[in-house]
């Protein structure tokens, strides 16, 4: 089987290929990756096992149509990763959040089915949603996105959709809570209150800090994620949770707990505009229909991940820092 991988040097991507690589998951023995990736500021070669047999990398933009229709022909299956995923960059620079979330997720259906890919994997993200007071989103919800970012995702999913409805292209969508873990760029909030904590500096809070968020471990989310390339069924959406609620105060005092701070290391600055308060995801059917279950609790998580960074200074350290 030839997997291509679409955004795979960052975060998320690049621990699906190196766990897909290592025959981590059932029918992933003998699978060959090819990485696309642009190598924007969150994308790094060095998160990915260059000298494995059975990789390719290329470097190259997913709105760049005709690089796609030399690399994509030969492939069976795609998993889309890229995008622009940060939500204050969306905030003051929208711009790039439509064109590759949006432009680019077409650009790379459309690739796939003039060249006959068997089917393709659309990551998406819980925010599509929107807000909710109360209770959890259902694949049936209604999408309410409330910041740029979550919008060109929300339409990213709804061209997925067309794909699949009007061309039969094998479409799969997931929609994951927020994710942490290693290799995780230090803009988001887990790596960039660890990495000030480790190094002196303050964390700045949100407002009062209520908003509340589901955490999943990255390795939670790409097991799921090939659960669903593999065993998930076409033009199905399926949301990924980790069952971990936390509002942000509550992951801040984690935080200081277990790198021995006080709460003297907290600096509470102005809420970002349109800061959706709650998302919570009901996750039932990937674990009825395909059997997932998250195996890390987010206690032993945490601990792992300020551990990793931690252990791993080179990875974040800036010489201003």
């Amino acid at each position: 089987m030839r997997i291509l991988v679409t955004g795979a040097a960052g975060f998320i991507g690049s621990h699906y290929v190196r766990e897909v690589l290592a025959g981590s998951y059932p029918e992933s023995a003998d699978v060959h990756v090819t990485v696309l990736d642009r190598l924007t500021y969150a994308g790094r070669r060095e998160n990915l096992p260059a000298e494995h047999e059975r990789f390719t990398f290329v470097r190259g933009d997913i709105c760049d149509r005709d690089l796609l229709d030399r690399v994509v022909p030969g492939h069976d299956a795609i998993v889309h990763f890229a995008a622009e995923s940060h939500v204050d960059r969306s905030v003051t620079a929208p711009g790039e959040f439509i064109r590759t979330n949006v432009t680019g997720t077409q650009q790379v259906l459309d690739a796939a089915l003039q060249a006959g890919v068997d089917r393709v994997l659309h990551v998406s993200t819980d925010e599509v949603y929107g807000s909710v007071e109360t209770g959890t989103w259902t694949e049936d919800s209604p999408l309410l996105p409330n910041s740029p970012y979550a919008a060109s995702k929300a339409s990213s999913d709804l061209v997925a959709r067309a794909y699949h409805r009007t061309h039969g292209l094998d479409v799969r969508i997931t929609r994951c809570s927020n994710n942490y873990g290693p290799y995780q760029h230090p803009e988001k909030l887990i790596p960039n209150f660890v990495t000030r904590l480790l190094t002196g500096r303050h964390v700045p809070l949100y407002g009062d800090g209520r908003n509340v968020r589901e955490w999943l471990h990255v390795d939670d989310h790409c097991r799921a994620l090939h659960l669903v390339l593999t065993k998930g069924r076409a033009g199905e959406v399926y949301n990924i949770g980790g069952g971990s609620g936390l509002s942000n105060r509550e992951m801040t005092g984690r935080l200081l707990a277990l790198l021995g701070a006080d709460w003297d290391m907290v600096r509470h600055v102005e809420d970002r505009p349109g800061h959706d308060f709650r998302y919570a995801i009901d996750d039932s059917k990937i674990r009825e229909e395909l059997g997932y279950a998250p195996r890390w609790s987010i206690e032993s998580g945490l601990e792992a991940v300020v551990n990793w960074y931690r252990d791993h200074p080179g990875f974040w350290r800036t010489p201003a820092s």
